[in-house]
């Protein structure tokens, strides 16, 4: 059916993991008659965690996408990941909604992730109102929820409804715009009976409803002029101004209940519907979306208007190795029917878009058409990835793409057989256009091909998705350390190769000097030879020679750097010299230099910019000292404190897990490399026992 715009809600639910989320959702969906039972977590029956990942391990791990509608409203809801590791896919899912629901625990309240969360939420000025779950939990604290919510995340919030009773006692709600009350049955159905406000809650029923007309009439100058005249204000105008607050983001309004046994969600999707934005509502100035034109990078907005150009923003990619790759996108502007041709402005390529889709968990509707607010899902394309733009062909528009990701923890992949191996690339490729915050590269000094990810989980959760979605089977280990060898002193030596064998031998000879160079120089070859010691045509052999040997060291076989050789004189046979002689007697003079100019092992050295509660800061500092970094500085954020130091790679090769242990995860960092400097002689010689291991192993 065709709904209008203002009856479109793009809603995402958020929190930390374990809050209830996709129970939340579970339920609104089963409320709304969009499922046929309620879906559950536990058994496996969910409709929006359906990967075998997610129910081996009882978390949301992909934001997913469902809808219902319920008062005359269409939703569109995304549950989303609450667990640190996949943050960036709620994120992702915050950037194209209107609104969100903000689970509050009212056992444990606010945790680390939801103050994430929260700043994503801040960072695309989504609209939100707040949910107290498991209000039916021993210790259950509604206030106590809404107090700490207020202290952690630093906003204003204003219960719209007090429970009936806590924990064990829990019975159902004070609704404090109606002044009614609702006992809902103990068979998760989500029915109930109205009945009269209990006696004994009588008194705090009317302290917390003159609260909150007092905290939503300050929003609105004609109330707060009413309400400090004593004057009676009307529930419609509180709901009026409850939605203004809410749009204009001066309050949160606290709904309680418990999503398991569906008590209060109804009253939440009726919250939904009165507060959240339509996409008529949303931005600064109302509905207007900012992109600018591809072609001469001028700004340009779209009106949410069915009639405008076509425009869209892919906020998720899903692949399936049997239907293919299934772009998400959530439309702006305009309306598009089957078989269009769009244009991706980010790839420079029109794509014809074919059949329409609506979510449904894993399930697709097919739809005929589509128009602003919608989310809609296309097979196919191909050139198109998460975070494209498409647009009118005509009239092209690109949004902003998602910021990259820190890939913090890589471990080196090894296939398991010869047939993983083969299809690893094409395997890996497909998990990376899913999943952008994965990162893949080849690490050219030691040959290994490095997975990167947020933390452990998210790449243990990639590795199972490569076995089960591809047939393709690889390990986990911890990657080599690019370590390299260097010289510390100036010598010249000799090299010199001369083999007799009967018939033409071979003959080369060179004085070579070796001196060591500053840090990131890498390596300079100098040819000072004259009056023909060295005829020309020997010396790019000689030069060869040298490169080749410099890839491995007489320490450990680690690469050479940061040395200068001079050829400066040298002999030759005017019948057994050749260019293999010569390059052979290069080796061997280098491999003798190496040896006499007291060489040693240099490491990576990272700049780490690591963010942390100030509480936090003197472990961290005490803890990267204790790793041999060096502290370059502490700044001050928000609460918050950003460290910058030069620490060893090798200090910080499982940091993602460390220090999400020393900060309760709320800690976040980034690395780039920076230089190399000389490992300290107590752990060379641990470097090169551990590389002897290594080669006997393998031999």
């Amino acid at each position: 059916m065709d709904i209008s715009l203002d009856k479109k809600r793009n809603m995402s639910i958020i929190a930390h993991g374990g809050a209830g989320k996709t129970t939340l959702a579970e339920a609104m969906l089963f409320n709304a008659k969009a499922t046929e039972r309620l879906g559950r977590v536990d058994d496996e029956t969910s409709n929006l965690d359906y990967e075998p990942e997610e129910h081996k391990r009882k978390i949301t791990i992909s934001a997913a996408v469902h809808h219902y509608d319920w008062g005359g409203h269409r939703v569109n809801i995304i549950d989303t990941p609450g667990y640190s590791n996949f943050l960036t896919e709620t994120r992702d899912a915050l950037r194209i909604a209107g609104g969100a629901v903000v689970i509050l625990s009212a056992i444990s309240g606010v945790k680390v992730q939801t103050e994430k969360i929260w700043e994503f939420a801040d960072e695309f000025e989504v609209c939100r109102i707040a949910f107290v779950n498991k209000m039916d939990r021993e210790r259950a604290s509604f206030l106590r929820a809404v107090d700490d919510m207020e202290k952690v995340l630093k906003v204003k919030g204003v219960p719209i409804q007090i429970p009936i009773g806590e924990a064990e006692g829990f019975k159902g709600l004070i609704d404090l715009l109606e002044m009614k009350a609702y006992y809902y049955k103990d068979d998760f159905s989500g029915q109930f009976e109205l009945k009269s406000i209990p006696a004994d809650l009588a008194d705090d029923a009317a302290k917390m409803r003159d609260s909150m007309i007092a905290a939503i009439a300050e929003s609105d100058e004609t109330l707060t002029e009413k309400y400090l005249n004593g004057d009676e204000i009307t529930t419609d105008e509180i709901k009026t101004a409850l939605r203004e607050g809410v749009l204009t983001k001066r309050f949160i309004p606290v709904l309680l209940g418990s999503a398991y046994k569906n008590i209060g969600v109804n009253l939440l999707m009726d919250a939904v519907n009165l507060t959240l934005p339509s996409p008529i509502d949303k931005g600064a100035i109302r509905g207007v979306i900012k992109g600018t034109n591809p072609k001469t990078g001028e700004a340009v907005t779209r009106e949410p208007d069915p009639g405008a150009p076509f425009s869209a923003f892919i906020f998720k990619t899903n692949i399936d190795p049997y239907t293919g790759k299934l772009s998400i996108f959530r439309i702006y502007s305009g309306t598009i029917h089957p078989d269009a041709t769009v244009y991706n402005p980010a790839r420079d390529a029109k794509e014809k878009l074919s059949h329409l889709y609506l979510l449904e968990g894993k399930k697709l509707k097919e739809v005929s058409k589509a128009t602003v607010g919608d989310i809609i899902a296309v097979a196919k394309l191909k050139d198109t990835f998460t975070g494209d733009t498409l647009c009118d062909v005509a009239e092209p528009v690109q949004f902003p793409p998602f910021p990259p990701v820190n890939a913090a923890l890589s471990y080196a992949i090894h296939p398991k057989t010869k047939g993983d191996e083969d299809k690893a690339p094409s395997a890996i490729a497909r998990l990376l256009e899913e999943d952008p915050s994965l990162d893949f590269r080849r690490d050219e000094q030691t040959n290994e091909f490095l997975l990167s990810g947020v933390g452990q989980v998210h790449l243990e959760v990639s590795i199972e998705k490569l076995k089960r979605k591809y047939g393709c089977e690889v390990e986990l280990k911890a990657p080599r350390i690019p370590y390299k060898e260097t010289i510390r002193s100036h010598v010249k030596v000799q090299g010199k190769y001369k083999k007799q064998s009967g018939g033409k031998g071979q003959y080369g000879d060179t004085w070579l000097d070796l001196s060591p160079l500053p840090r990131g120089k890498g390596f300079e070859f100098v040819d000072a030879i004259t009056g023909g010691a060295i005829p020309r045509q020997f010396i790019p052999a000689v030069e060869k020679g040298l490169r080749e040997a410099l890839q491995s060291g007489i320490l450990a076989g680690f690469p050479v750097t940061d040395i200068k050789i001079t050829l400066y004189d040298g002999t030759y046979h005017s019948v057994d010299s050749s260019e293999m002689a010569f390059k052979i007697a290069a080796s061997m003079g280098f491999k003798k230099g190496m040896e006499q100019a007291h060489p040693v092992i240099l490491e990576p050295i990272v700049k780490m910019e690591i963010n942390v509660p100030e509480e936090n800061l003197g472990d961290i500092i005490g803890d990267i000292n204790a790793r041999r970094g060096k502290i370059l500085g502490a700044e001050p954020k928000a609460g918050s404190q950003t460290v910058t130091a030069l620490v060893p790679l090798a200090e910080v090769i499982t940091y993602a897990t460390d220090l999400k242990g020393m900060t309760a995860d709320r800690g976040i960092y980034t690395l780039e490399f920076s230089h190399y400097e000389e490992v300290p002689t107590y752990l060379s010689q641990k470097i090169i026992s551990s590389v002897k291991v290594e080669k006997e192993k393998a031999s």
